[in-house]
Order: C-alpha cells, then structure tokens, then sequence
C-alpha cells in the first residue's frame, strides 16, 4: 500500500484513482487500450500496465527498464498504459478473463488479490522461469513468500505466480522542522512516539497526517495490534497458521487507541474523508510534522519536498507492515508471454535495481556500493533492519478477498466515531471468519 491494499471505491475501467503500499504512488486516469500482440517480432507490441508515478522510485526505473527493453528488443514496442492501483485492484478478475488482458502487470501481492487470481486460473505459472532466470536465487526465501501461492491461494508456499523487484515498508516520516520548532526530538520508543504526539497536539497542532478513506488510516490500526503482537499471532492472522480472536489483546488496542487519538487530537476527525493523495500533498505542504506511511512515498517526497527538512525513522515496535512490493504478474491470456519474461528479468538487473535504489526504493538485488544518497541508504538500511529483525508483517487487507474495503469501512468508523471498537472489531471479523470457513471446506 500501501502499496500498499491502498485506495477507496473505484469500479469502472476508466476511472480516476491513486498512487502509493505501498502498499506506491498511481495515476490519476488510465489511458485505455489493449495488447496488439501476434504477429512477426517487428510488429509485435508488449502491453504493460503498472500504477506508479513517473517520479516515484519504481516509476523512473521501470521508465529505464522499458528503454533497455526496447534496446534488446529491435522491433518490439512496449505500450505502456497507467492505471491507476484501485482501477487495477477492483476490476484485474473481470479485464484478466477478458480479451483486454495485458501482457505483463503490477499487481498487488497477497491472498485477497494475487492469490485470488491465482486460483482462478488467470494468471501464468512462472516457477519454470523464475528456476531458469535465477530469480530465487535473487530473492530472499521472505520476499519469495509474496510471489508463490497453493492451490487455495494463500501465500507462502506452492508455485510462482508473481515476481517482486523491490522491497517495502510502513515508516514514520517527519517534519524536521516542525519537530525542532516544537522541542521534539525523534522517539525510539513507543511511549516517546506517543509522548510527542502530545506535545504537538497540546500546542494546537494535529501531529498525524492520515487518509480514512483508503489504505493509511487501515495500516495505522494494524501497526497498533503488532505493537501488542508476535509472530505466531502474525501467521495465524495472514497465513492461516491459527484462530485469531478479533476481541483479543491486539485488534482491541488497535481499535481503542485510534478512537482515542482522536479524541486527544492525535488524528483529525476530518480525515476520514481524505485520500492517501490529500495526506501526501498535505504532509509535502508542511501542514503535518508525521506521516505514517509506506516507502513507496520516498522517492517523491525527495523529489517535492522544498520548503523543509524532513526524515523517516522506523515505527516504534518490533514489527511494521511490509514485504516484498508489489509483483510482476502475467495474465495467462497475455500474447506474448516469453517478451513479459524478458521485462521481468531486466527489471532485476544490477543496473536497474542500483537505480532504484538510487531513486529512493528499496531493491533486493542491488550492489550497496552503488547507492550514493546517504537518506536513501538510511530507508534500505532500515528495510534490512526491519527484515532482520523478523518484523515484516505484511499487510491487514491480505487474508480475505474485499478485505480492503472492509477494513476502510471500519476504521473509518473508528475515526468519525460513528461506531465503538468493540462494534468495529464485530464488522471486520464476519467478512475474515467467513472466509476461513470457505477455505477449511
């Protein structure tokens, strides 16, 4: 989400939609148009589809991986087509079982999304490929879990079905601006990140920039249940491994300190109407001292950011919400199957992943020594901490299909206060429990 699941209601084909986990950042309208395909390699086109900004990180390094392409490909065009991330979330099933289908696209990784497609037989069994190009060679066996999937769907294990190049987290950016004018300085502990929160809220400032209406507000109220949470709780939330109870310990805190935070002034009521879009041009505008939010927004915020200072720091806790990022995938009705390989695997070379690196991503095959930028060092520094550590958590939309939607409606409630925790905590458990029980049958 946020890539982020990251955006709010968008049905049709052609409508407008988001950006960033990223859970990353997206376009703003989709063009249209589909795979020419066939014919002789001089007359061949590649349809690609992916929603990154052309200034993010993925954005500028898959702009020079369709070069490269093109380059290797004499002939061979790439028709390139941004979409947005809800326009792709919401209708990938009906344009993958159509004749619109692209050749190659990001898709958002996890059980609700990937996994679904998997398992409904649109998407292409890329576990011969990924074995004879070297990509599980590239990716670590935690970055690996997003790119295969079972029979049922559920990630972690079984054939591939999707390839990651990058890598992404949740973190705290922040105005450092704000905080020295305040007298903050940056926690390293919950209490501390908590305690100055305060400080600004007591000063007549809203410290949080947030985003209701799609994947922050939801990231945020889970990044509250990890603080209270261990791996094993993990693994039977995303993976299944275990009964998860949504009134115990950790979905209960979650709830309660969000609703709390507002109230204290944490989190504005209002924001739970605003987009991921409006949180981010309001944190770039100086209007917020944090932004909660994923390493999708990086390169970005490098590139918009001018009136003030500004850094990133990891969340408070052991675990955060993060994985590989979003995946490669190749729709089993794509034309040119072997020419999407071939984009796959120029997408994890060396040069375009030291460039991604350098744009403000986070690479999982590039040479360290190539990444220049001491702030970009710090933001794969940090993934690597995080990975290390075990504290890649996933994200809270994963488990079910239309889980994403479920978990905006009910944090949003939590926000507007339209509803208590406890009823909150009901409204997102029926949609998870009920498809357990059509898995378990």
């Amino acid at each position: 989400m946020f890539r982020l699941g990251r955006s709010a209601a968008v049905a049709a084909l052609a409508a407008a939609a988001l950006a960033l986990g990223a859970c990353g950042g997206s376009s703003d309208e989709s063009k249209g148009g589909s795979s020419s395909g066939g014919g002789s390699a001089e007359s061949k086109t590649l349809t690609l589809w992916h929603y990154e900004t052309g200034n993010s990180a993925m954005g500028t390094a898959w702009a020079q991986a369709i070069k490269d392409f093109e380059a290797g490909h004499p002939g061979v065009k790439v028709k390139f087509e941004e979409k947005g991330f809800e326009q792709i979330q919401k209708t990938a099933s009906m344009v993958l079982n159509s004749d619109e289908a692209p050749d190659i696209m990001e898709y958002n990784k996890g059980n609700a999304t990937a996994g679904q497609l998997s398992k409904q037989g649109l998407l292409t069994d890329l576990t011969e490929e990924a074995t004879k190009r070297g990509w599980d060679k590239l990716l670590s066996p935690s970055l690996q879990t997003t790119a295969k999937y079972d029979e049922r769907g559920i990630m972690g294990s079984g054939k591939w079905f999707g390839v990651p190049n990058y890598g992404e987290y949740v973190m705290v950016y922040y105005n450092k601006d704000m905080f020295e004018k305040a007298g903050v300085k940056v926690p390293t502990t919950f209490d501390e990140f908590t305690a100055a929160l305060d400080a600004f809220a007591k000063k007549g400032t809203t410290p949080i920039a947030m985003a209701g209406a799609e994947y922050p507000a939801q990231q945020l109220f889970y990044l509250l249940a990890l603080n209270k949470a261990n791996r094993a709780w993990i693994d039977s939330f995303e993976l299944y491994k275990g009964k998860v109870d949504f009134h115990g310990p950790e979905f209960t805190y979650a709830a309660q300190t969000i609703s709390d935070w507002v109230k204290k002034g944490y989190i504005g009521k209002d924001s739970a109407g605003m987009k991921a879009e409006d949180m981010g041009v309001a944190f770039i505008g100086g209007k917020y001292p944090i932004m909660v939010s994923g390493s999708w927004w990086f390169g970005r915020l490098a590139e918009e950011i001018k009136g003030f200072k500004w850094g990133s720091f990891l969340w408070p806790g052991q675990f955060a919400p993060g994985s590989s990022g979003n995946i490669w995938v190749v729709p089993e009705k794509s034309e040119n199957k072997d020419l999407a390989y071939d984009f796959i695997d120029i997408t994890m070379k060396k040069e375009i992943q030291n460039l991604l690196g350098n744009s403000g991503g986070v690479p999982v095959a590039a040479d360290p020594a190539a990444i220049t930028d001491a702030q970009n060092k710090e933001l794969i520094e940090n993934f690597n901490k995080l990975s290390t550590q075990d504290g890649l958590a996933f994200y809270p939309d994963w488990p079910a299909p239309g889980y994403y939607d479920v978990l905006v409606a009910g944090v949003q409630e939590l926000i507007n206060g339209s509803k208590k925790p406890e009823e909150v905590l009901d409204e997102i458990a029926q949609p998870y429990n009920d498809n357990l029980a059509d898995i378990a049958e």
